[in-house]
Order: structure tokens, then C-alpha cells, then sequence
């Protein structure tokens, strides 16, 4: 299995000024001395397309994340095993409820829900939708968790205006399927990243 797949914890990293698409490097820790991933998102694409490999090199891709609906980020994204083609759900924003605080649910590919991806602090969460600022001193907490699984899996947005990271605890401990971990992960900071940016 991937190193990223085996770890409890890592870091993901995106540079926030780049002009063509967005890359995403996922570190062991904090040092960044060890790389267990790589991720991109191409630009101007109608519908996201996102891939996560091993490394740089992309010669092992391990995910496949692609987006349901054209430009709508309410939409779903369904996780692909990129070694099986096994389809492990599909990750998608609560309407109506991500306006108060940020909400996902995970389905299977019955569409039953059996999982749920949100923000730690809904009091937090309404607060930063006010003074979007305060994600600096507060940043975002989401808690994965998902059916059968003993514990959640706990991701924390740190911004700022070059360099945005996503750390992530407690995937193996969880119980939760690291593949859908990192899937979130991705979908995070990406498009939830991408959301705060323009707010």
C-alpha cells in the first residue's frame, strides 16, 4: 500500500499564487523533509478532474477525483481507487448548510449517506462568515467521520496570503478509509480553499 494510505497524519501544501492550475504537495509532517504525494488540479476545466499520485513523477496514480457537475462546486466528486477502479463514494457539499458552516456528506454509490465531512465549530464557522479574517487567528477544523469507523479524522486549514496547508490526524486511528481521508484532504483545500479565497 501507498506510504500516504499507511500514514496517520501528514500535511498537504499549495502554493496560492500560481497562475495555471493548482498543485499540491503532501508532506509526512510538518518538516517537509519527506514527500508521500502529489496532487493537481489543471485550470479552466469545466468539470475538475483530480488526480493524486505517489510523487512528482506521476508514475502511480492513487486517486481519481472528478467532479459530477459542470462548474458547481455544490456538486458532487466521486473517489476512484486510480490502482482498482474501485468507485469508494462520493463527497458532496451540503447546500443549504455550508452557508452557515462548511458541510459535506459522503455516499455511497447507492446514495446513501455514510459519512460526513464538517466544520468542528459551527459558532466559529458563523463568526468567520462575518470577518473572514479571523481564519488567521482561528483556522478552520473539519472532523471526518464515517459509518463503522471507531473515530473521525480531524483536518486544520492554516492560510495565508502565499502558502496554504491542510494538516490531517488521526487516519489510521480513525479506523476511516485512508483513501477517502486523503480524498478529503485534497477537496479541502482545494475547493474549499479556493471558496475562502474569493471571500
Amino acid at each position: 500500500m501507498a506510504e500516504l494510505f499507511e500514514a496517520d497524519g501528514y500535511m498537504v501544501r499549495q502554493k496560492v499564487m500560481k497562475i495555471l492550475g493548482e498543485e499540491f504537495h503532501i508532506y509526512s509532517d510538518e518538516s517537509m523533509q519527506s514527500m508521500i504525494g502529489y496532487s493537481k488540479m489543471a485550470a479552466l476545466k469545466l468539470k475538475e478532474d483530480i488526480r493524486l499520485y505517489s510523487d512528482e513523477s506521476k508514475s502511480t496514480e492513487l486517486l481519481i477525483i472528478k467532479q459530477q457537475g459542470i462548474l458547481d462546486f455544490t456538486g458532487g466528486f466521486t473517489v476512484v481507487d486510480g490502482q482498482t477502479g474501485e468507485s469508494l463514494g462520493t463527497l458532496k457539499r451540503k447546500g443549504m448548510r455550508s452557508i452557515f458552516s462548511d458541510s459535506w456528506v459522503l455516499t455511497d454509490d447507492n446514495k446513501n449517506v455514510i459519512g460526513s465531512l464538517g466544520e468542528e465549530s459551527r459558532g466559529l464557522a458563523l463568526i468567520r462568515r462575518f470577518i473572514p479574517y479571523l481564519t488567521i487567528l482561528f483556522p478552520q477544523q473539519f472532523l471526518l467521520r464515517v459509518n463503522g469507523a471507531k473515530g473521525a479524522v480531524k483536518y486544520t486549514q492554516k492560510m495565508n496570503p502565499f502558502v496554504h496547508k491542510l494538516s490531517v490526524d488521526g487516519v489510521k486511528s480513525s479506523g476511516v478509509d485512508p483513501r477517502i481521508a486523503a480524498a478529503a484532504a485534497i477537496l479541502l483545500i482545494a475547493i474549499e480553499g479556493k471558496q475562502s479565497q474569493v471571500s
